[in-house]
């Protein structure tokens, strides 16, 4: 990986990587190993191959099949945190009892609002399929929230839904009548290894969450037919503890059921720095975790093209939404919840172009590091570069 460079995407979207045996083409419909004759000297593609791309539908994007909702079951979590987006501040005392957005609770009556609003919104964009987020906060502090939406969501059409949760809380009965009702997939977060997260991921009342985390996931992987990804959040607190933690993982939860990713954290959190720098040793260290995984069995994510949020990237909504717990529309999942980030609501829909400029934000946009975007960009092209080499060499890249 020592000579693995990124260059300037050859189309709106599109990205070119260098990696070990070539170039990676990464496009909309799809993804391409060129040959290192078909890249001119300074990184661009050379007009035959890139017509041979364009004529194969690699520069397509493809066309959205199903309407993205996510929804906010609960925006309070029973974790502090300190790097939450949905803090308003670090603990004035230094410990676990961050304070956070305000507070809001999904309930039956809103649950059937926010159908309704969906049903308008597949019909307006001629969708019969939902893929749906349950999102929070930590959405299973409302159990039964995410079980009425589940249920109803399922009367809009194909339904397709997944969770992010902290796992603190989803119990094998939590998880089978969820698993029941519709739920096909959860992300959970790792900081590290056992001693590195417990001293991150830790509970507002205090104490770590590592073992009884692990334990969930392993009981309902045993009763549940669910999926996992387990996305690991990396800091200068924990980087040194992650191949600790791919083979504590491994070791304790069936490979073959867990996806795996690893992250940097960015520095959203109000107060809250990583010092972690895109040097290249990083490098190294994110496509050695992500090789190690493979070796054991984990799905890893195949990098993409860069393609628009289906939520934020069109400020009309017309291909999904985020919806707050109290029924108040946001453009993105980072600023649901905040004070004067509101879009519109579900009984009244989106407000007027005019009275949310500002408030139309797209993913990562409240992200912060030390670095500028080249650096960024630069750092996560090489990751990439190294990912798609592993995945190619171990044949996973379908």
């Amino acid at each position: 990986m020592s000579g693995t460079q990124s260059v300037s995407s050859p189309a709106a979207g599109a990205r070119l990587i260098r990696a070990d045996r070539g170039w990676w083409f990464l496009g909309g419909g799809g993804y391409a190993l060129m040959r290192p004759g078909q890249v001119a000297p300074d990184g661009t593609l050379r007009a035959s191959a890139e017509r041979y791309l364009r004529e194969a539908g690699l520069y397509d994007v493809r066309p959205y099949t199903s309407y993205s909702l996510t929804v906010l079951t609960s925006t309070d979590c029973n974790l502090g945190c300190g790097y939450c987006f949905q803090n308003t501040a670090q603990d004035p005392k230094g410990g676990s009892r961050p304070p956070r957005i305000r507070h809001a609770r999904l309930t039956p009556e809103a649950v059937g609002q926010v159908v309704d609003f969906t049903r308008t919104r597949m019909a307006a964009a001629g969708m019969d399929r939902l893929s749906l987020l349950l999102f929070g906060g930590e959405p299973l502090l409302n159990p039964r929230g995410c079980r009425d939406l589940l249920t109803r969501a399922g009367e809009l059409g194909a339904l397709t839904a997944s969770m992010t949760s902290n796992g603190t809380l989803l119990t094998p009965l939590i998880a089978k009548e969820l698993n029941a009702a519709g739920l096909g997939s959860v992300q959970v977060t790792f900081d590290g290894d056992r001693a590195e997260h417990d001293t991150i991921r830790i509970r507002r009342s205090g104490g770590g969450t590592f073992d009884v985390i692990v334990a969930n996931i392993a009981r309902a992987i045993e009763t549940t037919s669910l999926r996992w990804m387990l996305r690991v959040n990396v800091s200068h607190l924990n980087r040194h503890g992650m191949d600790e933690l791919v083979e504590r993982l491994a070791d304790r939860l069936d490979p073959a059921r867990c996806g795996i990713h690893f992250a940097r954290v960015g520095d959203v959190g109000v107060g809250y720095a990583n010092n972690l720098l895109h040097e290249d040793g990083l490098v190294a260290d994110f496509v050695r975790w992500h090789a190690r995984a493979l070796e054991l069995g984990f799905s890893v994510p195949r990098p993409r093209a860069h393609v628009p949020c289906q939520a934020c990237s069109f400020a009309d909504g017309r291909y999904g939404a985020v919806v707050n717990a109290d029924g108040v529309l946001a453009s993105c999942w980072e600023t649901a919840g905040k004070p004067g980030m509101e879009v519109g609501t579900v009984t009244d829909g989106y407000l007027p172009a005019e009275r949310t400029e500002g408030r139309w934000v797209s993913c990562h946009d409240h992200y912060r590091y030390d670095e500028g975007a080249e650096v960024r960009a630069s750092f996560q092209d090489r990751v990439d570069a190294g990912v798609l080499d592993c995945l190619a060499t171990t044949g996973r890249l379908g």
